[in-house]
Protein backbone atom coordinates (compact mmCIF):
# COMPACT_ATOMS: atom_id res chain seq x y z
CA UNK A 1 0.00 0.00 0.00
CA UNK A 2 1.81 3.46 -1.03
CA UNK A 3 1.10 6.27 1.96
CA UNK A 4 2.20 9.58 1.47
CA UNK A 5 6.03 9.02 2.81
CA UNK A 6 6.28 6.65 -0.14
CA UNK A 7 5.03 9.48 -2.57
CA UNK A 8 7.44 11.77 -0.74
CA UNK A 9 10.08 9.17 -1.70
CA UNK A 10 9.38 8.74 -5.49
CA UNK A 11 9.03 12.31 -5.66
CA UNK A 12 12.37 13.02 -3.98
CA UNK A 13 14.47 10.10 -4.78
CA UNK A 14 13.29 8.57 -8.22
CA UNK A 15 10.48 6.96 -9.71
CA UNK A 16 9.49 3.55 -9.74
CA UNK A 17 10.59 1.75 -13.40
CA UNK A 18 7.87 1.52 -15.47
CA UNK A 19 6.83 -1.75 -17.47
CA UNK A 20 7.17 -0.44 -20.58
CA UNK A 21 7.72 3.08 -21.71
CA UNK A 22 5.77 4.42 -24.59
CA UNK A 23 6.98 7.64 -26.78
CA UNK A 24 5.60 9.90 -29.46
CA UNK A 25 6.08 13.20 -31.21
CA UNK A 26 4.04 16.29 -30.01
CA UNK A 27 2.23 15.68 -33.61
CA UNK A 28 1.61 12.03 -32.96
CA UNK A 29 -0.09 13.01 -29.72
CA UNK A 30 -1.95 15.71 -31.22
CA UNK A 31 -3.22 13.51 -33.92
CA UNK A 32 -4.68 10.59 -31.55
CA UNK A 33 -6.30 12.62 -28.96
CA UNK A 34 -9.03 15.56 -29.20
CA UNK A 35 -8.06 18.74 -28.33
CA UNK A 36 -9.01 18.71 -24.66
CA UNK A 37 -7.44 15.34 -23.94
CA UNK A 38 -4.47 16.71 -25.86
CA UNK A 39 -4.26 19.82 -23.53
CA UNK A 40 -4.54 18.43 -20.31
CA UNK A 41 -2.50 15.52 -21.01
CA UNK A 42 0.37 16.72 -22.81
CA UNK A 43 0.41 20.61 -22.20
CA UNK A 44 -0.45 20.08 -18.03
CA UNK A 45 -4.25 21.35 -18.22
CA UNK A 46 -6.74 21.38 -15.88
CA UNK A 47 -10.68 20.32 -16.53
CA UNK A 48 -13.36 22.41 -14.55
CA UNK A 49 -14.60 21.05 -11.09
CA UNK A 50 -17.57 18.59 -11.82
CA UNK A 51 -17.63 18.93 -15.61
CA UNK A 52 -15.97 15.27 -15.57
CA UNK A 53 -18.15 12.51 -17.03
CA UNK A 54 -16.23 9.81 -14.75
CA UNK A 55 -17.00 12.21 -11.15
CA UNK A 56 -19.54 10.18 -10.18
CA UNK A 57 -19.15 6.76 -11.88
CA UNK A 58 -18.27 4.16 -9.53
CA UNK A 59 -19.34 0.81 -11.71
CA UNK A 60 -17.20 -2.03 -11.60
CA UNK A 61 -13.65 -1.92 -13.62
CA UNK A 62 -10.41 0.08 -13.89
CA UNK A 63 -9.30 3.21 -15.28
CA UNK A 64 -6.86 3.31 -17.89
CA UNK A 65 -4.53 5.75 -19.46
CA UNK A 66 -6.69 7.92 -22.39
CA UNK A 67 -2.89 8.07 -24.14
CA UNK A 68 -1.16 4.72 -23.41
CA UNK A 69 -4.34 2.38 -22.45
CA UNK A 70 -2.26 1.85 -19.06
CA UNK A 71 -4.32 0.73 -16.24
CA UNK A 72 -4.11 3.12 -13.60
CA UNK A 73 -6.71 2.79 -11.01
CA UNK A 74 -9.38 -0.03 -9.89
CA UNK A 75 -12.98 0.70 -9.32
CA UNK A 76 -12.12 -0.04 -5.80
CA UNK A 77 -10.24 1.97 -4.90
CA UNK A 78 -12.38 4.88 -6.29
CA UNK A 79 -14.68 7.06 -3.69
CA UNK A 80 -16.48 10.58 -3.65
CA UNK A 81 -14.43 13.02 -2.13
CA UNK A 82 -16.99 15.81 -3.53
CA UNK A 83 -14.06 17.91 -4.96
CA UNK A 84 -15.22 17.88 -8.27
CA UNK A 85 -12.95 15.77 -9.85
CA UNK A 86 -12.38 11.36 -9.97
CA UNK A 87 -10.61 10.61 -6.89
CA UNK A 88 -8.72 7.46 -5.82
CA UNK A 89 -6.70 5.74 -2.56
CA UNK A 90 -4.66 3.74 -4.66
CA UNK A 91 -3.18 3.28 -8.25
CA UNK A 92 -3.74 -0.21 -9.63
CA UNK A 93 0.25 -1.05 -9.63
CA UNK A 94 2.99 0.69 -7.27
CA UNK A 95 4.81 1.47 -11.04
CA UNK A 96 1.80 2.76 -12.87
CA UNK A 97 2.08 6.09 -11.26
CA UNK A 98 4.74 8.46 -11.62
CA UNK A 99 5.59 11.25 -9.16
CA UNK A 100 6.50 15.35 -9.54
CA UNK A 101 7.40 17.74 -7.50
CA UNK A 102 4.91 20.70 -8.50
CA UNK A 103 6.02 24.80 -7.21
CA UNK A 104 3.53 26.62 -9.87
CA UNK A 105 0.83 28.95 -8.61
CA UNK A 106 2.98 29.22 -5.51
CA UNK A 107 1.51 26.15 -4.17
CA UNK A 108 3.90 22.84 -3.35
CA UNK A 109 2.02 20.13 -4.69
CA UNK A 110 2.66 16.65 -6.09
CA UNK A 111 1.69 15.90 -9.51
CA UNK A 112 0.87 12.58 -10.21
CA UNK A 113 1.49 11.52 -14.35
CA UNK A 114 1.28 7.91 -16.11
CA UNK A 115 4.31 6.18 -16.07
CA UNK A 116 4.30 4.45 -19.32
CA UNK A 117 4.22 7.53 -21.72
CA UNK A 118 4.44 10.42 -19.23
CA UNK A 119 0.86 12.02 -19.47
CA UNK A 120 -0.49 14.45 -16.97
CA UNK A 121 -3.41 12.95 -14.81
CA UNK A 122 -4.02 15.67 -12.31
CA UNK A 123 -2.17 15.42 -7.94
CA UNK A 124 -2.18 13.61 -5.50
CA UNK A 125 -2.79 15.28 -1.96
CA UNK A 126 -2.36 13.14 2.13
CA UNK A 127 -6.01 14.18 2.49
CA UNK A 128 -7.89 10.94 1.58
CA UNK A 129 -9.61 7.90 3.63
CA UNK A 130 -8.20 5.51 5.87
CA UNK A 131 -6.09 3.82 5.62
CA UNK A 132 -4.17 5.48 2.61
CA UNK A 133 -4.87 8.71 4.15
CA UNK A 134 -3.97 9.50 0.01
CA UNK A 135 -6.31 11.35 -3.04
CA UNK A 136 -5.31 10.83 -5.97
CA UNK A 137 -7.31 13.91 -7.46
CA UNK A 138 -7.39 13.10 -11.50
CA UNK A 139 -8.86 14.55 -14.95
CA UNK A 140 -12.15 12.99 -16.22
CA UNK A 141 -10.19 13.90 -19.73
CA UNK A 142 -6.80 11.85 -18.81
CA UNK A 143 -8.42 8.80 -18.03
CA UNK A 144 -11.38 6.35 -18.99
CA UNK A 145 -13.39 3.52 -17.79
CA UNK A 146 -13.17 -0.02 -18.85
CA UNK A 147 -15.90 -2.23 -18.01
CA UNK A 148 -14.55 -5.49 -16.07
CA UNK A 149 -15.54 -7.58 -18.64
CA UNK A 150 -12.70 -6.36 -20.58
CA UNK A 151 -10.05 -6.69 -18.46
CA UNK A 152 -8.34 -10.28 -17.88
CA UNK A 153 -6.38 -9.30 -15.04
CA UNK A 154 -7.36 -10.05 -11.58
CA UNK A 155 -5.93 -10.50 -7.97
CA UNK A 156 -6.34 -12.74 -5.08
CA UNK A 157 -5.40 -12.58 -1.90
CA UNK A 158 -4.94 -15.89 -0.10
CA UNK A 159 -2.97 -17.39 3.39
CA UNK A 160 -1.84 -20.80 4.35
CA UNK A 161 1.26 -20.52 7.17
CA UNK A 162 4.26 -18.59 6.40
CA UNK A 163 3.94 -16.67 3.40
CA UNK A 164 7.25 -17.62 2.38
CA UNK A 165 5.66 -20.94 1.03
CA UNK A 166 2.83 -19.78 -0.30
CA UNK A 167 4.75 -17.06 -2.73
CA UNK A 168 6.88 -19.81 -4.09
CA UNK A 169 4.06 -22.20 -4.76
CA UNK A 170 3.01 -19.55 -6.70
CA UNK A 171 5.73 -17.61 -8.12
CA UNK A 172 5.86 -21.18 -10.79
CA UNK A 173 2.28 -21.09 -12.21
CA UNK A 174 2.14 -19.58 -15.64
CA UNK A 175 -0.17 -16.77 -16.02
CA UNK A 176 0.83 -15.22 -12.13
CA UNK A 177 2.16 -11.65 -12.86
CA UNK A 178 3.06 -10.46 -9.79
CA UNK A 179 2.86 -11.86 -6.05
CA UNK A 180 3.63 -9.99 -3.06
CA UNK A 181 4.01 -11.26 0.56
CA UNK A 182 2.12 -9.05 3.33
CA UNK A 183 -0.60 -9.31 6.49
CA UNK A 184 -4.58 -8.97 6.19
CA UNK A 185 -7.87 -10.32 7.63
CA UNK A 186 -7.10 -8.20 10.92
CA UNK A 187 -7.22 -4.88 12.36
CA UNK A 188 -4.07 -3.25 13.25
CA UNK A 189 -2.52 -0.79 10.52
CA UNK A 190 0.27 -0.86 9.10
CA UNK A 191 1.38 -4.18 11.63
CA UNK A 192 4.93 -5.23 10.79
CA UNK A 193 6.35 -8.97 11.12
CA UNK A 194 7.13 -8.97 14.79
CA UNK A 195 3.25 -7.78 15.32
CA UNK A 196 1.71 -10.01 13.13
CA UNK A 197 3.97 -13.31 14.89
CA UNK A 198 3.04 -11.94 18.48
CA UNK A 199 -0.45 -12.71 17.63
CA UNK A 200 -1.93 -9.22 18.71
CA UNK A 201 -2.99 -7.79 15.09
CA UNK A 202 -5.57 -10.34 14.07
CA UNK A 203 -3.65 -10.38 11.18
CA UNK A 204 -2.82 -13.57 8.99
CA UNK A 205 0.52 -14.22 6.57
CA UNK A 206 -1.12 -13.88 3.18
CA UNK A 207 -0.04 -13.19 -0.48
CA UNK A 208 -1.65 -10.93 -2.89
CA UNK A 209 -1.65 -12.56 -6.17
CA UNK A 210 -1.62 -11.00 -9.40
CA UNK A 211 -2.51 -12.97 -12.33
CA UNK A 212 -4.27 -13.21 -16.08
CA UNK A 213 -7.16 -15.20 -16.14
CA UNK A 214 -6.28 -15.74 -20.08
CA UNK A 215 -3.75 -18.15 -18.86
CA UNK A 216 -4.83 -19.33 -15.02
CA UNK A 217 -8.16 -19.23 -14.16
CA UNK A 218 -9.54 -17.71 -10.65
CA UNK A 219 -10.44 -21.91 -9.89
CA UNK A 220 -6.93 -22.61 -10.34
CA UNK A 221 -5.70 -20.54 -8.30
CA UNK A 222 -7.77 -21.98 -5.48
CA UNK A 223 -7.47 -25.29 -6.11
CA UNK A 224 -3.59 -25.08 -5.72
CA UNK A 225 -3.62 -23.20 -3.24
CA UNK A 226 -5.75 -25.72 -1.11
CA UNK A 227 -3.94 -28.61 -2.13
CA UNK A 228 -0.28 -27.17 -1.27
CA UNK A 229 -1.07 -26.69 2.21
CA UNK A 230 -3.39 -28.29 5.09
CA UNK A 231 -6.45 -26.52 4.75
CA UNK A 232 -7.93 -28.90 7.30
CA UNK A 233 -5.72 -27.78 10.48
CA UNK A 234 -7.28 -24.37 12.23
CA UNK A 235 -4.40 -21.61 13.12
CA UNK A 236 -1.57 -24.15 12.64
CA UNK A 237 0.87 -24.87 9.61
CA UNK A 238 3.46 -27.95 10.78
CA UNK A 239 5.19 -26.24 13.70
CA UNK A 240 3.66 -22.91 13.01
CA UNK A 241 1.18 -22.45 15.10
CA UNK A 242 -1.14 -19.34 15.77
CA UNK A 243 -4.14 -17.26 14.34
CA UNK A 244 -1.31 -15.47 11.90
CA UNK A 245 -0.64 -18.68 10.15
CA UNK A 246 -4.66 -19.71 9.79
CA UNK A 247 -6.17 -20.60 5.95
CA UNK A 248 -7.71 -17.82 4.25
CA UNK A 249 -9.08 -16.63 1.58
CA UNK A 250 -9.97 -13.14 1.27
CA UNK A 251 -12.55 -12.10 -1.46
CA UNK A 252 -12.24 -8.90 -3.46
CA UNK A 253 -16.25 -9.43 -4.47
CA UNK A 254 -19.18 -11.65 -4.69
CA UNK A 255 -17.65 -13.91 -7.66
CA UNK A 256 -14.33 -14.38 -6.00
CA UNK A 257 -16.23 -15.86 -3.03
CA UNK A 258 -18.90 -17.92 -4.92
CA UNK A 259 -15.47 -19.86 -6.71
CA UNK A 260 -13.44 -20.38 -3.10
CA UNK A 261 -17.01 -22.20 -1.64
CA UNK A 262 -17.40 -24.16 -5.16
CA UNK A 263 -13.63 -25.33 -4.95
CA UNK A 264 -13.11 -25.96 -1.23
CA UNK A 265 -17.01 -27.88 -1.88
CA UNK A 266 -15.70 -29.71 -5.32
CA UNK A 267 -12.51 -30.79 -2.70
CA UNK A 268 -13.64 -31.88 0.57
CA UNK A 269 -14.05 -35.11 -0.83
CA UNK A 270 -9.94 -35.81 -1.10
CA UNK A 271 -9.66 -34.86 2.56
CA UNK A 272 -10.29 -37.06 5.83
CA UNK A 273 -10.99 -34.22 8.18
CA UNK A 274 -12.97 -30.88 7.54
CA UNK A 275 -11.40 -28.20 5.39
CA UNK A 276 -12.03 -24.76 7.97
CA UNK A 277 -10.04 -22.00 5.32
CA UNK A 278 -12.20 -19.09 6.47
CA UNK A 279 -13.63 -17.13 3.59
CA UNK A 280 -13.86 -13.80 4.45
CA UNK A 281 -14.28 -10.50 2.68
CA UNK A 282 -10.74 -8.20 2.00
CA UNK A 283 -10.27 -5.51 3.32
CA UNK A 284 -7.09 -3.91 3.54
CA UNK A 285 -3.42 -5.72 2.41
CA UNK A 286 -0.13 -4.61 4.06
CA UNK A 287 2.65 -5.46 1.72
CA UNK A 288 5.63 -7.23 4.47
CA UNK A 289 9.09 -5.72 4.83
CA UNK A 290 11.36 -6.45 1.82
CA UNK A 291 13.34 -8.66 3.16
CA UNK A 292 10.44 -11.52 3.49
CA UNK A 293 9.72 -10.29 -0.74
CA UNK A 294 10.99 -13.42 -2.84
CA UNK A 295 12.17 -15.36 0.40
CA UNK A 296 12.65 -18.67 -1.22
CA UNK A 297 14.34 -17.60 -4.71
CA UNK A 298 16.62 -15.65 -2.37
CA UNK A 299 17.18 -18.43 0.24
CA UNK A 300 17.27 -21.96 -1.19
CA UNK A 301 19.92 -23.38 0.90
CA UNK A 302 18.16 -21.60 3.94
CA UNK A 303 17.30 -25.21 6.15
CA UNK A 304 13.47 -23.55 6.58
CA UNK A 305 13.31 -23.72 2.05
CA UNK A 306 14.81 -27.34 2.38
CA UNK A 307 12.91 -28.88 4.82
CA UNK A 308 9.73 -27.00 4.35
CA UNK A 309 9.50 -25.47 1.38
CA UNK A 310 10.98 -27.69 -1.23
CA UNK A 311 8.48 -30.48 -0.22
CA UNK A 312 5.87 -28.18 -1.31
CA UNK A 313 7.08 -27.91 -4.31
CA UNK A 314 7.52 -31.37 -5.54
CA UNK A 315 4.15 -31.71 -4.71
CA UNK A 316 3.52 -28.80 -7.08
CA UNK A 317 5.25 -30.37 -9.43
CA UNK A 318 3.71 -33.94 -9.23
CA UNK A 319 -0.44 -32.42 -9.07
CA UNK A 320 -0.15 -29.78 -11.05
CA UNK A 321 2.51 -29.80 -13.69
CA UNK A 322 0.36 -28.37 -16.55
CA UNK A 323 0.03 -25.34 -14.66
CA UNK A 324 3.63 -24.28 -13.88
CA UNK A 325 6.24 -22.38 -15.93
CA UNK A 326 7.61 -23.60 -18.75
CA UNK A 327 11.36 -22.66 -17.23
Amino acid sequence: MIKWIDVLKFANNGNPTPDKKVEKTEEEWRASLTPKQFEITRHHGTERAFSGELCHRYDPGTYACICCDTILFDSNSKFDSQSGWPSFTQPAKENSIKYIRDDSFGMRRIEVQCNTCDAHLGHVFQDGPEPSGLRYCINSVSIKHVEKEETNIQTATIGGGCFWCVEAVFQRLKGVLKVESGYAGGKTKDPTYREVCAGVTGHAEVIQVTFDTNEISLENIYEVFLTTHNPTTKNRQGYDVGTQYRSIILYHDDAQKETAEKVISNLQKYFDNEIVTEVSKFTDFYKAEEHHQNYYNDNTNQPYCVNVIDPKLEKLKKEHKKLLREN
